[in-house]
Parts: C-alpha cells; structure tokens; sequence
C-alpha cells in the first residue's frame, strides 16, 4: 500500500528531512506522525475505507498530509484545481461526491451554500472556518498508525481532468498502480536517497504528485513551494543545495532570462525534469549551454498514471548525428514497464515514421473514469490508453509527439478542452456562435484563441466577452485572443472544420501544439 512508504521512512529515516516549506523542516518522522493524527481525525469525523475527501488548497504541508493520510486510512483523496471558478468546483464536488472537504482557509469563498450543504464536513486550515478545525482536530489524536483494512486495488486518487464533452472526468489511480508508478519512476529517474527535489508544480496535478511519491521510495526530501515565483524558487535550490526540480517550459524560460549563467548559480542542481507541454527546442537549447546536459523529459498523463516515455540525460544531443540530434524533439523511448505504441484508427500498429495515436499499456494506468463507463470503455480499448495525442515512432522506438486527436489547448502546463471554453463564451446573450483553439505562444506554449460570431444586430467587444468570462471559466481558460468573424468553416454535418481556424495560427511553426 501507498502507506507502506510513510511508515517505513519514518523507521528508516526518522530525523532526516521530508518536507521543506517555506522555512520549515519536517522530518519523515514528524511527517509520519501527523499523518497518522490526521488520519485518525478523520476516521472520528465518519470517514471510512472506500469514502471520498476531497481536497481544495494551493501547495502547503497540509496538502502532503491529507494526501498521506487517505493512504493511510484507505479513502479516495480528491484534488481540486484552486485557480476554479465556484460552479467548476460545484460540478467536480457534486461529481465526486465527498463526505468531507479539506479547504484552504482563503479558498472557502469557492464552496457554495448548496455545496456546503451536502457534505457531512468542512475541515479548515489557515484561518477559521465553519466547521472543523484541523490543528485542533489532529491534536485530539495520538501519533499511531491507523486501523485500516482494504486492497491494493483501492482507489488512492481521483484526479480531475477536462474532457472533449466539456464535462470533467474524474481519474481513478489505484494504490497497487500508483506504488507501480513510483517505482519505475525511481528507476528511470535514477533517484538517490540524497537527493532534494524541489516542487513548484501544483499538488493537484499527477505531476507533482508523481513527483512527490516517486522521491518518497528512497525517502527523498521535497522542497515544497506554494506556487512557482522565481527568486524565492532559486533561492531555495541554493540554500537547500537542491538537485532536481521539474519544470514546465515557462518556468524554464523565467530562470534563464534571469539567470544566464544559471549554473554558476546553482551548483548543486544535477537534474532537470520537463513536462506538461512541449519544450520548444530553441529553450532546451539555452537550457543545456546554461546548465549543461542535466535535462530529461518525462511524456505521461493522468490516465497513465504518470509514466510513459522518457527522453534521459545522455539522450539530448545537441551537436552530433542528424538522427542524435532530432531525438531531442522527440518524447524519448517507453519507460521502464510501459508498451508505447503507433495505432492506426483500425488497431494496427504503424510503421516507422507513419503518424497515428499514441497509445500506452502498463501497470500503473487508471482504473477508469469515475462513474464513466462509456469514456472507460472508448479510452482503456484493448487494453491501452488512447491518449488522443497523435504521434510517430522512429527505428530507434523514439515517439514524437505531433498533434492531439483530442480537442485539447495545453497552456502553461495546464490542460484546457476548447469545450468548457466555447459553453462560457455561448451563455453570452451577444454571441450566436463561438469555436476555440490553440494558437502558439513563446511563454506558454500554447493560449486560447476564440472565434467569434455575434447575434445579428447586436455588437460585443473584447472587454464584453473577458468580463463574460471571468465569471464562467477560470482565469487560464480564457481567451487570450478573440476574433469576430462572420462565420465559422463547417462540414455539411454541421461540425465546425477547426482546423480551417488553426492552421494559419500555426503557419510557419514546424508543428500544430
């Protein structure tokens, strides 16, 4: 069980560090004991092995311990994205169904009445809330394990992630897969027990959790940041003398702006990890002259349960072989354990260099969809995730990834479906039809483009359409572009030809994400 590991480094590893946050240490056994507090506090409160909790906070101490503490007491730990609107954490809540919500103190303005109502508790941290207080609640209990029966197979996580329906998903990540997923992630990361990594990814992604456990098997520590803010993230690399992190390009984009010699300033950082979107070659470039050969890159998902493919250090070559030289475009090779695939739509696996979808197999994949059978069904055919990305495999068994299937914009690191986007922009009482895509960005990859026609005889503007928005959508989500057209391209089925309305966003890039 995923709390096996909380156990055995608060044995084996009792006064070294877990966790660092902002200026505070927490050893892995002092980490250990709090968990098992709160996870008895939360056994008093009614929860049980099987039940949901779900969790609404930016990264903190407590976010590592309620995380631990569902692997402890055996319930399903729900992630919330914070940066939601109220109706889209309404919409994951009334979903997911939890008997008790863990909030941030500042975050409760997210809960709705109706929301509040249907759970038997609100659990509060940082300052005072309606219910239940969390220091007081652990502080009622002793520092012992609790009792808890259930099966590897139990869900750990049900981690949210949009669909082409415009509806959330909810992702079941069991504790048998995930514990599989740490492991291979530990053996293809080469992960030591003297490293530090530092976390600046938000804990509701796989990411950052993958991270996290991944470190947790040789009992790691964890630099843990609240959000991503450059100098107080490189100061601690410095002080803490970190020596992997994981970065989305953006991130890697500020610390080489601000740091040219980047590795007079970080002596001590050996490993740089990169995912979420895809690293535009000319960053990776500036990234190796300043840092040297340090960078990997890790290709996965929720679905996947983190694990994939792997692009590893002694891969990224800058000068060399042609066919050297292109893999550092290319996601790397399937990871320890992981079956990647080429399919064309009829199943058939593709040649080399014939493009189709990208399709994985392994131990850690999620169970399913929580309460989805169709979309478990569509997705997890034949045994392999289908993960919507279209991509082509070399001789060497490199994948590259090329374009979605899916109707998906990658923003920053954050997945946003054109879906969710196009229903806020078509509540407007001005806008008779609305699309959406992707178009590139040097920062973020990727913003959201939205393509507009209004009601005849009525005028929007930008502004109407960005303070429609703010309301509707969270702030990533919302257009960074708008553009009023007459009419949008459409097949005679009526389906909008997005594609018409991307490719001359992409002209000239040499890619389509």
């Amino acid at each position: 069980m995923l709390g096996d590991l909380i156990v055995r480094n608060s044995r084996l590893r009792r006064d070294a560090p877990a966790i660092i946050f902002e200026g505070r240490t927490i050893t892995h056994g002092e980490f250990a004991g709090r968990s098992f507090q709160l996870a008895r506090a939360l056994q008093r409160l009614g929860l049980g092995v099987g039940d949901h909790l779900a969790i609404l906070a930016q990264n903190c101490l407590e976010y590592m311990e309620v995380y631990a503490a569902g692997e402890l007491g055996g319930w399903t730990t729900v992630t919330i994205n914070y940066r939601l609107a109220e109706p889209e954490v309404a919409y994951i809540l009334s979903d997911s169904k939890p008997k008790i919500v863990v909030c941030e103190a500042s975050l409760l303005d997210r809960l709705s009445d109706a929301t509040r109502r249907s759970l038997e508790h609100v659990v509060t941290f940082g300052g005072a809330g309606p219910d239940v207080d969390y220091e007081t609640a652990l502080a009622a209990e002793e520092r012992e394990p609790p009792v808890a029966d259930f099966s590897p197979d139990t869900i750990a996580y049900l981690i949210y992630t949009s669909g082409t329906t415009g509806r959330p998903k909810g992702v079941m990540l069991s504790h048998r897969g995930q514990i599989w997923s740490a492991y291979v992630s530990a053996i293809d990361m080469c992960v030591r027990p003297t490293d530090r990594v530092a976390v600046a990814m938000p804990l509701y992604h796989i990411g950052a959790k993958n991270t996290c456990l991944t470190r947790s098997v040789h009992g790691c520590t964890v630099v843990l940041h609240r959000a991503f803010r450059l100098e107080p993230f490189v100061k601690s690399l410095q002080d803490y003398d970190v020596t992997e992190t994981l970065l989305a390009p953006t991130m890697l984009n500020d610390l080489l702006d601000a740091y040219p010699d980047a590795r007079r300033a970080l002596p001590s950082l050996a490993k740089v990890f990169y995912s979420a979107a895809p690293m535009p070659e000319a960053t990776l470039r500036r990234g190796m002259k300043a840092l040297g050969p340090i960078f990997a890159q890790v290709y996965g998902m929720t679905e996947s349960g983190g694990p994939g493919t792997f692009l590893h250090q002694h891969q990224h070559v800058l000068d060399g072989p042609p066919e050297a030289v292109r893999r550092l475009n290319s996601a790397g090779q399937p990871m320890t354990g992981c079956d990647v695939r080429i399919r064309r739509p009829d199943g058939s696996d593709c040649a080399a260099g014939e493009r189709g979808e990208i399709v994985i197999k392994s131990e850690g994949l999620m169970r399913g969809y929580w309460q989805n059978d169709a979309a478990t069904r569509e997705t997890l055919r034949g045994g392999f995730l289908h993960t919507g990305d279209m991509g082509e495999i070399d001789e060497g068994g490199f994948i590259y990834v090329v374009d979605r299937l899916k109707d998906m914009i990658v923003s920053g690191g954050e997945n946003i479906y054109s879906r969710e986007v196009e229903n806020a922009l078509a509540s407007h009482p001005a806008v008779l039809e609305a699309a959406v895509v992707g178009g590139p960005d040097e920062r973020w990859g990727e913003i959201v483009v939205a393509f507009i026609v209004p009601r005849p005889g009525q005028t929007v503007s930008a502004e109407d359409i960005g303070a429609h928005c703010v309301q509707a959508v969270a702030s990533y989500k919302r257009p960074r572009a708008i553009k009023f057209v007459e009419s949008l391209p459409k097949l005679p089925n009526g389906k909008i030809e997005k594609y018409k309305l991307r490719e001359p966003l992409w002209a000239g890039k040499g890619r389509a994400i």
